[in-house]
């Protein structure tokens, strides 16, 4: 009878075990049974950051808001080091990076990423006094930009700007760290998102006395959400941005924080 019994606990541990094996196969399970999205983010005006009441917004914000109430998920919204996000991700710390993220090749290889939602260039963020026009004029210069960003990779790399490869490059925590620099004259320029210097920079902002250099665009961009690598979970969130784009929520989003949404979304 003894040994019935024990054939019968060890038969279903086995079971148990494959069960929760199964679970961990499925990163919509995963979510799922945890009853909630934890979002990995920075603050990044205007897609996350507190308000002048201290309130908890920005496009990206309400935008997983929106993406949660759809799936029946609670949104944790958890900050993150910008250079360490895959780590996260990929430690389940987080269970996605919701925050301006530029798609690229090489994040599209390591990472599940979304439809593309949002249009964003990097720009070249000076002092409003500057004389800087071209990228040229910042060769020898101390260049700034948030390390592991779009920014960055327009520095340095084998896809960098010409010029900017030449400059004396710093890498920075966070882009209002570079705006930061740039203000009190520790650096020359930042590169940065023009998501977050249109809102930043210039007359009635936080930073009214720094300015992007006009008319200079280094490389146009879409923003995408990322996930683990073959995550299933991507396919109903771009589900959810569909019938976002559908009935006109993300639209309206776009245009209350300035923004342009991408162009395969936008219809």
């Amino acid at each position: 009878m003894k040994k019935v019994i024990a054939l019968v606990l060890a038969l279903l541990m086995v079971l148990s075990m494959a069960a929760c094996g199964k679970k961990a196969d499925s990163d919509a399970a995963y979510i799922k049974d945890n009853g909630k999205l934890v979002i990995g983010y920075t603050i990044y005006e205007p897609m996350n950051y507190f308000d002048e009441n201290g309130e908890f917004t920005g496009f990206d914000t309400e935008f997983a808001l929106a993406v949660c109430d759809k799936l029946n998920l609670e949104p944790d919204f958890v900050e993150i080091v910008w250079d360490t996000k895959e780590i996260e991700l990929n430690a389940k710390s987080i269970d996605c990076i919701w925050n301006g993220m530029t798609i690229t090749e090489e994040r599209a290889a390591n990472m599940s990423i979304s439809l593309p939602y949002v249009k964003n260039a990097q720009v070249v963020v000076v002092k409003a006094d500057s004389t800087v026009a071209s990228t040229a004029d910042l060769i020898g210069k101390t260049v700034v930009a948030e390390i592991g960003s779009a920014g960055e990779a327009q520095v340095q790399g084998d896809d960098a700007n010409a010029d900017l490869a030449q400059a004396e490059y710093v890498g920075l925590a966070k882009q209002t760290d570079c705006l930061l620099e740039v203000k009190a004259g520790a650096a020359d320029a930042a590169v940065l998102d023009w998501t977050l210097a249109m809102s930043m920079v210039g007359e009635g902002t936080d930073f009214a006395d720094l300015k992007m250099v006009d008319g200079l665009e280094l490389a146009a961009e879409e923003y995408g959400i990322a996930f683990r690598k073959d995550s299933d979970f991507t396919a109903k969130v771009n589900d959810a941005i569909e019938d976002l784009v559908k009935d006109g929520t993300l639209g309206a989003l776009a245009e209350k924080y300035g923004l342009a949404l991408a162009p395969s979304i936008a219809g």
